[in-house]
């Protein structure tokens, strides 16, 4: 992990030679703001990413796929089409061409679930969401329908902002070899469990809900979460919670990786309550 923050920092600079609008996504992803008015130098913006590519490359040895567009939903859409060492490009006009075909899974936060809600009513393309009104979505999907209706069409008016809050702290873990049992998957989430509350600590902030992620050998991804009767920035109360959670999905399946992190991030004033007997 250490390599990789090491790593990821180079390629931050990078960035910030081309501009100072970076919004992080992860550590190996982020929206770059390139318009004029934060552009750094004269070179148009596929030139200044494409000095980016080409330093990063070469200043650190891996590769990176860019998409480049006029909001940040294209953008996303653009950089996951020709991975690896990709570089797409999708102009204003060039949307009513590239959107229509796609799946409807390609639109940021349409998982599994809503994704077969759609398909439940015979919406399995990009194109086929576009037939219908915003009023249709909102009613199948609440405050997501509105999205949905826009970036169907391609809209996005989400800026590249440079910091917020954060709404999560996490840390997970790839095994060298498969874990199936749940005594040996509680043993690798005490540490990760650790570096949460560290991180919680030094934020100053406590977790009102626990995650747990669990990655399959072949691939699958679980996630549970378990909300707290009080936010906590405690070791044992996270690590608890965790086993609890672990040994539900502990049945013999082997897992390759497990994460575990904390939402619904309050004040460190709100952590850990004494109890009627006044212990912490």
């Amino acid at each position: 992990m250490a390599k990789y923050k090491k790593v990821s920092d180079e390629v931050r600079a990078i960035f910030l030679s081309a501009t100072s609008v970076i919004e992080p996504v992860s550590m190996d992803e982020a929206y770059l703001d390139l318009t004029a008015a934060h552009r750094t130098g004269e070179r148009p913006a596929a030139q200044a990413l494409a000095g980016i590519a080409a330093r990063i490359e070469r200043e650190t040895g891996i590769t990176v796929s860019i998409g480049l567009a006029w909001n940040k939903f294209l953008a996303k859409l653009a950089s996951d089409m020709n991975k690896p060492r990709g570089f797409t490009v999708i102009g204003r006009a060039d949307t009513k061409e590239v959107l229509p075909p796609l799946s409807v899974r390609k639109i940021n936060g349409v998982g599994d679930a809503i994704a077969k809600r759609l398909e439940a009513i015979g919406v399995t393309t990009i194109g086929q969401l576009q037939a219908m009104s915003e009023m249709q979505l909102v009613t199948q999907f609440g405050k997501f329908g509105r999205r949905l209706a826009l970036f169907a069409h391609g809209e996005d008016g989400r800026r590249v902002t440079p910091h917020r809050p954060a709404k999560s702290i996490s840390a997970e873990t790839t095994f060298r070899q498969d874990i199936g049992t749940a005594d040996a998957l509680c043993a690798t989430v005490a540490p990760l469990c650790e570096r949460v509350a560290a991180h919680l600590l030094r934020k100053g902030l406590a977790g009102g809900t626990v995650v747990l992620k669990l990655k399959t050998s072949d691939f699958v991804i679980l996630t549970r979460s378990k909300r707290l009767p009080n936010p906590t920035q405690r070791v044992s109360v996270l690590a608890e919670t965790a086993e609890r959670l672990i040994r539900k999905d502990a049945d013999g399946r082997a897992f390759r990786l497990i994460g575990i992190g904390v939402d619904e991030l309050r004040p460190a004033s709100e952590a850990d309550p004494p109890d009627l007997f006044g212990r912490t």
